[in-house]
């Protein structure tokens, strides 16, 4: 090699590592997408979801800190969908609250009700794994229309805790629609330019443009099936319209290398992280694959799927951060 071509060689390695260099240290409006930017590739945050009932929002979280001493450093919570859970929408949003104070990153999603069918509703096909026709789906996808007025009715309902949420000065990862490739759910399974992800956009965009919600950090989901490779290209709504890409891992080939791959593909340098999890990944699995931000286990999942002596290594591992490592966010 002659010394012009190794000095173009030498430099195009400093720039790789220059672009890396500034892609960690990458600085948005957000403190916790600063703070996801600066571990990736370095650590993961450790996350547990509180399902129903939303009258005890932290009794999941609570139970990892009773085996292991530590509290995650993620805590998740969900709008729901039955009428209790509905009612005590504003104790889940109280505990988001108290969460976000000790320095946790805050994560909520929302099982939907289907528009087309009465809130609240139940885990049936007549509620949350229901069905929408092709025509009642142009309907909704549809502004304007009756199906598409009721949805964004169904929305504000939620808007109205978010916004209690950004008055709070809450910043949190928002993850609607999850798993969009899954057939099961009213919204999700239909790939392409007009299926599920037109209405995640049009969410997004009614959300962000009409609701002012400016504390969201928009977390786009899909499941690790088979089909993940092309699911990435076919339910993917656009990098504008996505801060964070999570893979929600339940088959049972787990971490493999070529998922962690795929998503890391698709990120284009935004962070990735497990959206949902039964089985969580250990902590040799994440120093191979450094990149997951963070994992967010399903409440009782955790207990069922792991062991307590898995509970403890995980929350105890030092490339593992539990909310006693988290480093707090400034309040307003």
């Amino acid at each position: 090699m002659n010394m012009k071509k190794a000095l173009q060689v030498l430099i195009l390695i400093l720039l790789s590592g220059y672009v890396g260099n500034v892609m960690a240290q990458k600085k948005t409006r957000f403190q916790v997408l600063n703070y996801l930017y600066s571990v990736s590739g370095k650590e993961t945050i450790a996350g547990t979801h509180n399902k129903e009932p939303s009258a005890t929002p932290a009794r999941w979280t609570n139970k990892v800190d009773s085996v292991t001493g530590h509290y995650p450093g993620l805590w998740s919570g969900d709008f729901l969908f039955q009428q209790d859970n509905i009612d005590n929408r504003q104790l889940m949003i109280d505990e988001a609250v108290r969460e976000w104070k000790k320095g946790a990153v805050i994560n909520i999603m929302w099982h939907s009700c289907n528009p087309a069918m009465l809130q609240p509703c139940g885990w049936n096909k007549e509620g949350v794994l229901s069905k929408l026709t092709d025509d009642q789906w142009k309907e909704i996808t549809t502004d304007g229309s009756e199906l598409n007025k009721k949805w964004k009715q169904r929305i504000d309902e939620v808007c109205v805790y978010l916004q209690f949420l950004k008055d709070k000065g809450v910043e949190v990862l928002w993850r609607p629609m999850h798993e969009m490739n899954q057939g099961v759910f009213w919204w999700g399974g239909r790939p392409g330019a007009d299926g599920t992800l037109k209405l995640y956009q049009m969410m997004h965009d009614y959300m962000i443009k009409e609701k002012k919600l400016t504390n969201l950090i928009w977390v786009w989901d899909i499941q690790d099936f088979g089909s993940l490779s092309n699911d990435v290209k076919v339910y993917n709504p656009g990098d504008k319209y996505w801060d964070v890409a999570a893979l929600d891992v339940y088959d049972r080939s787990g971490y493999t290398d070529q998922k962690y791959e795929i998503m890391q593909s698709v990120s284009k340098r935004k962070p990735i992280a497990i959206g949902e999890c039964s089985k969580f990944p250990s902590a040799d699995i994440l120093l191979k694959q450094p990149k997951w931000t963070f994992f967010m286990v399903w409440s009782e999942l955790e207990f069922s799927s792991n062991t307590i002596d898995q509970i403890k290594a995980v929350h105890t591992a030092p490339n593992v951060i539990t909310l006693d490592k988290m480093p707090g966010w400034k309040q307003e």
